[in-house]
């Protein structure tokens, strides 16, 4: 282990922070161990006038930040798990999950607002959450956004959208829940997999005794099957696809999840319970009945 940890992380202020909460454990459980934030600004970060599934989907949120993995400028990375691709490289592992934070979907109003003003586009970028707000609100019409949160605020509150929908987890980690104008059910929303769960990436082979008790053990469980689902669906970016696991009762674990079939136009809700000793199991079952 070396004397000093840099963890990579996106220069936003949400994926900051985020790395801050790493950090901040790393510290207290390791004292007289240096660690270090390395930001930088990740191609998906840097293209903002085009949707991600054009540009190549949301692993361009990581390039960047395996680059430095793998030359050794990191030691880590911390990410939210739901911008990790479903499909890593053998050499770079995720090797813990934090304890969940809300896993909801929320609406957000432009400041002042009480309602949705369906003559204005909802601002979303997400297919996943587009068909489904669809359902609750067949009105509503909608037009992309992208960039942080707090550029999609801006861009609200100037009038360009009637509304948006972000994580309730990220905008609570930013301290900006008073945005929140209502938070949609599971039954509403499913959300997407791995949402509201912090993903910490490493070199495989290190040794990371450092982060010992930091992995959520629920959070791991839930995150596996919610992987698996989408994995099994060879879902990726531009594929609406949701999943939510949560573990019910003791070994336990039920998989709730949404799928749009883009070559037959249908939607398909489902949910399978299982042993929580076989999160991946529960997942692929799930997925192959879709299909």
């Amino acid at each position: 282990m070396s004397e000093k940890i840099i963890i990579g992380s996106r220069e936003s202020r949400l994926a900051v922070i985020q790395s801050e909460m790493v950090l901040q454990y790393i510290q207290k459980n390791n004292p007289g161990l240096e660690v270090e934030i390395l930001t930088m600004k990740t191609t998906g970060d840097k293209i903002l006038n085009q949707s991600l599934e054009k540009i190549g989907g949301k692993g361009l949120f990581v390039k960047e930040l395996d680059a430095a993995l793998i030359d050794g400028r990191s030691d880590l990375s911390v990410h939210s798990l739901k911008d990790v691709p479903m499909e890593l490289p053998d050499e770079l592992p995720l090797i813990a999950y934090s304890a969940r934070e809300d896993v909801r979907d929320a609406l957000i109003l432009p400041e002042g607002a009480t309602e949705i003003d369906f003559s204005k586009p909802v601002g979303c970028s997400s297919r996943r959450r587009m068909l489904q707000f669809a359902q609750l609100y067949p009105q509503a019409t909608f037009a992309p956004i992208r960039g942080n949160v707090q550029t999609r605020l801006r861009k609200l509150d100037s009038g360009e959208f009637s509304a948006t929908i972000l994580a309730a987890a990220g905008l609570k980690r930013l301290e900006l829940e008073h945005r929140i104008s209502r938070y949609f059910t599971i039954e509403e929303m499913i959300p997407a997999a791995g949402q509201g769960i912090l993903a910490v990436q490493g070199r495989a082979g290190e040794d990371y005794s450092y982060l010992c008790g930091y992995s959520d053990e629920t959070a791991a469980i839930c995150a596996k099957a919610e992987r698996a689902f989408v994995r099994a669906l060879g879902g990726n970016c531009s594929t609406p696809v949701a999943a939510y696991a949560q573990v019910i009762a003791q070994s336990v674990l039920r998989l709730d999840a949404f799928y749009f079939d883009e070559v037959t136009g249908k939607v398909y809700r489902g949910s399978r319970t299982g042993s929580s000793n076989d999160p991946e199991k529960i997942g692929e079952t799930l997925a192959h009945s879709f299909m």
